[in-house]
């Protein structure tokens, strides 16, 4: 066995492997894949931390890569965002997005979906809102 500091100092030199996680809407959860070497690599789970670790794993059995080289850049359906992030209030994102709000519920249930356009406003959006959140101050 190595000692520690090797191990540690393996895992600094590791490249990193950037990856696109689509996350949507599966039959009773979510649904997430990844391309790999021409691999489509597909997994369902009850949440996003959990699609993770399968997709790693799923990519360590059939491609060989090593599961802490790898970093997923998450790609949402509406359905799927709304899903990961229910603290979001479909209603006031709507508002701010300049979207009905019940069209934005259609999109969320998959009812509809929306256009380009319209999925660059509700990202938008939730950018903007975090960045919003992320200059709060809170004071004891």
């Amino acid at each position: 066995m190595s000692p520690p500091c090797i191990n540690f100092l393996y895992l600094i030199k590791m490249k990193k492997l950037k990856l696109e996680m689509i996350v949507e809407r599966g039959e009773d959860n979510l649904t997430g894949h990844v391309t790999y070497n021409d691999n489509l690599i597909i997994e369902s789970a009850d949440n996003v931390n959990e699609l993770e670790e399968k997709l790693k794993l799923l990519l360590f059995k059939v491609e060989n890569v090593e599961p802490k080289s790898v970093i997923f850049k998450h790609l949402y359906d509406v359905y799927a965002l709304f899903r990961q992030f229910d603290f979001l209030n479909i209603g006031k994102v709507a508002e701010r997005a300049g979207i009905n709000a019940g069209l934005l519920r259609q999109y969320a249930s998959q009812v509809k979906h929306p256009s380009a356009k319209q999925a660059q406003k509700i990202e938008d959006t939730i950018h903007k809102l975090a960045d919003d959140m992320s200059k709060a101050l809170i004071y004891a």
